[in-house]
Parts: C-alpha cells; structure tokens; sequence
C-alpha cells in the first residue's frame, strides 16, 4: 500500500471506531489504538508491524472466530503476536478489504470488550 493508501485506511478505521458508544484513541506500543471507556482495548492498526509486510487492524474475537476465519482465509486473516493467543484476530487491510465485514468485525470485538451499559446504548440506535 501507498502512504496515501495507509493513511485512508487508518481514517476508515478511525470512522469505524469512533462511531461506537465512548471509544478514545490514543497510541499504544507506537500504533494508533482505540480503547473502550479509556481502558479497554478495542482495536488496534498496524503499518507495517515489526517489518511484517501487512497494513492490519488487530482486534478481540469472540471464541473461535479467529481460527475460523484464519483456516477459511489466511491470506486475509491472521493471528496477530503477543495477543493472538488470547483469541485476537489480525484483519488484512492492504488485501482488498471488505469494509462492512471489518466494520462487523470492530462491532463484535466492542461487545466484546464493552461495558453492559455501553452494549445496550449501542442497541439502542
């Protein structure tokens, strides 16, 4: 991807992010992050992590979507270092992303990582 290319993804997932109820951004480990309530992590973009070669969001899944989509496509998906293990899904930006399904994506790890409180105010849009 292009700087340009990068930098419009980081927004659409900044746009994805930040339309979800109390979600701040802030830098962790040197990448942009989104955090629930200033504390939870919700997503997380990588440029280029450690040298890896891919633009990517990593994100909370719930139990067995990362392995699932990881067996069905690992050229989109992946399971991201030092999280992976707890179940955290890598999604593929620079690989034709599908927008609604990464916004998809972003909602599930927010109910996921979300009070009760800010799940409900999100149903109730």
């Amino acid at each position: 991807m292009t700087r340009r290319e990068t930098a419009a993804a980081l927004e659409r997932v900044r746009a994805i992010c930040h339309a979800l109820p109390e979600v701040e951004e802030r830098l962790s480990h040197g990448s942009p992050s989104f955090f629930v309530g200033g504390k939870r992590t919700l997503c997380m973009f990588h440029d280029h992590h450690h040298d890896d070669g891919r633009v990517a969001i990593w994100c909370p899944a719930p139990d067995g979507v990362q392995a699932a989509l990881v067996a069905e496509e690992p050229g989109r998906f992946f399971r991201p270092p030092y999280v992976g293990h707890r179940g955290w899904l890598g999604v593929r930006l620079d690989v034709d992303p599908d927008w609604d399904e990464v916004a998809g994506i972003v909602e599930d790890a927010y109910r996921s990582v979300a009070p009760k409180r800010l799940v409900t105010q999100l149903d109730e849009r």
